[in-house]
């Protein structure tokens, strides 16, 4: 198991299949300095999109001006505002030039707990970080955290090693909300979540 240290994990753990990090990202801590207070939350659920040909990932348009930081190095983040209310915070996977990224889906909050109730509007712990819109809000994720390195230790936005599940406590399974994406797309199992996990969005 690999013990949390407060020290952001390296590059290299996101230049392999998006599948892979998305599954491994699961125990990591997903981090947020905010106005000098450090939010931190055990990721739990976690989503792959990878290249062109997946027609559930944005890359299937191309490369956009939106798109642009999927096809950069891994490592990096990856937020975009959707349904005109949420953001979703992604980081960036696989080698530079091929697009490719994870999205957070769910955390377990950790610290920060009275921060995050306050920036959610609301007392309920499971529902502060339940879903990709939710967390995004509780940890004050917004535009401005576009294009930020979660490998770097002063970012205000880092992923920290955390504690593994097992093998048995991991579950794959379809990608949620693509609505007619066709298949094999829709069916792939890209989604990973904490078996019995609380906070885990569905």
């Amino acid at each position: 198991m690999r013990q949390n240290s407060q020290t952001s994990i390296p590059r290299s753990f996101f230049l392999r299949r998006t599948e892979i990090v998305a599954r491994d990202l699961l125990g990591c801590l997903l981090v947020r300095q905010s106005n000098g207070t450090r939010l931190s939350g055990r990721i739990v659920e976690a989503e792959a999109y990878r290249g062109e040909e997946d027609l559930a990932c944005h890359a299937k348009a191309g490369r956009t001006k939106r798109t642009e930081i999927m096809y950069g190095p891994p490592g990096f983040a990856y937020v975009y505002f959707t349904y005109g209310m949420h953001w979703m915070l992604n980081v960036v996977a696989e080698k530079e030039g091929f697009p490719a990224a994870v999205l957070i889906r769910a955390v377990e909050p950790i610290e920060g707990i009275e921060v995050m109730r306050r920036l959610r509007g609301m007392n309920e712990i499971s529902l502060l970080c339940k879903g990709p819109g939710r967390l995004t809000q509780a940890m004050a994720i917004q535009k401005g955290e576009n294009g930020l390195d979660f490998c770097e230790k002063a970012s205000s936005l880092r992923i920290e090693p955390g504690v593994n599940p097992d093998d048995r406590e991991i579950i794959a399974s379809p990608r949620i909300g693509l609505g007619k994406t066709p298949e094999p797309w829709l069916s792939k199992s890209w989604r990973f979540c904490i078996k019995g996990n609380s906070f885990v969005s569905k």
